[in-house]
This record gives C-alpha cells, sequence and structure tokens, in this order.
C-alpha cells in the first residue's frame, strides 16, 4: 500500500523489454530485492538494486494498462516506498494498481497554482468525483471538478515542483488510479440489485 506522497523524483537509467532501471538517491537506501515500490503510480517488485538504482519487472498487463512503456533514458519518474505501519497516511490509499491512462488536456496558471484538466474513457471517469481522490503518476490529489469526458485539480506550487507532473506538457499521457472504496461500493451494491 502507498499514500500517493512522493518520496522522490528521478530519472530512467534504462530501459529493456521487460526491465525498467531507475536511479536513485533517496529511496534506494533501505529498499530491499523484492520489495514493492510505486514507480509513476504502478506498483513494481524490486529485482535488483546498487547503492545508485534498481531495477523492476514490467510485465506485458503493466505496460498495457500504464505510460510506463513511453518511458526513456533520462525521463522523470515519481517514486514512492510502499507505506509502513507506524508512518502517516498523508495522502490516500493507494495500491499502484493503475486503472488506466489519462491525457492532460489543458494546463492553466492560476495565481501560485496551475490547473490541470485531463481527458479519461468513461470507465475510469465514473469513480472520479468532485473534492474526491484521484491518483495521477503516483500522486495523491484533490479532484476540482469532473463531467463526462474530463476531470481537473489544481497544483499548489510544492507539488509542481517537487514531482514529474510539472514537467508535463498539453498532449501528455498519465497514470490513473482511482480510489478503490468507489469500486468496493460498486460491486456490494451491484451484488445486492
Amino acid at each position: 500500500m502507498f499514500t500517493g506522497i512522493i518520496e522522490e523524483v528521478s530519472t530512467v537509467n534504462y530501459t529493456s523489454d521487460s526491465i525498467l532501471s531507475i536511479n536513485s538517491s533517496l529511496v534506494v537506501e533501505d529498499l530491499e530485492i523484492k520489495d514493492s515500490i510505486c514507480v509513476n503510480g504502478a506498483c513494481l517488485t524490486v529485482i535488483s538494486k546498487t547503492n545508485k538504482s534498481f531495477d523492476v519487472n514490467v510485465v506485458p498487463e503493466t505496460l498495457r494498462r500504464t505510460n510506463l512503456g513511453d518511458l526513456n533514458q533520462g525521463n522523470l519518474v515519481n517514486l514512492e516506498r510502499s507505506t509502513s505501519v507506524n508512518g502517516r497516511l498523508g495522502g490516500h490509499i493507494v495500491q499502484g494498481h493503475v486503472d488506466g491512462m489519462g491525457v492532460i488536456s489543458s494546463i492553466v496558471s492560476d495565481g501560485d497554482a496551475f490547473n490541470l484538466s485531463f481527458e479519461a474513457d468513461e470507465k475510469i471517469l465514473k469513480y472520479i468525483v468532485e473534492k474526491g481522490f484521484i491518483c495521477i503518476d503516483g500522486i495523491s490529489l484533490t479532484v476540482t471538478y469532473c463531467d463526462d469526458t474530463a476531470f481537473g485539480i489544481s497544483l499548489i506550487p510544492y507539488t509542481y515542483s517537487h514531482t514529474s507532473l510539472g514537467d508535463k506538457i498539453v498532449g501528455n499521457s498519465v497514470n490513473l488510479e482511482c480510489d478503490i472504496i468507489g469500486k468496493y461500493v460498486e460491486k456490494l451494491i451491484s451484488r445486492s440489485m
């Protein structure tokens, strides 16, 4: 489990058919082989590490549901280690199980903040509600609006400068994970009908 509070923004070291290698100075410190790590919102398993990088497997299912297959050497990625039982839950419950991708449709300055809009498929939008949670590339964010084709968030200056969202432009894809509670409620209600 993760919280969506990014610990480190780092770069891709290299990619191959099923391996993603990530440079790291912070999260790699206490990372162990077999640990879960959240990379741009996707929960992956560490398969090897050095004191400056770690490698994870990226299987076809992950490549189909995420934008990890589009990553190249030097691209920025958001990193978060799994939540410690004695730690704070600063964001929301994030599983690292990406539901699908969205596309940035606008970025508008709003004083010190930036308002970003995202287009997404209806199967994802049905779980997004105004003032609810959304996980975008592993970042826990609050939804500012939602309609039938898009939703928006407002980035505070800290999040803009301390995550990879500050490096994105209109047309870039992002990984989306909806709040798990809505999915459970939907399933429970559909079974009781």
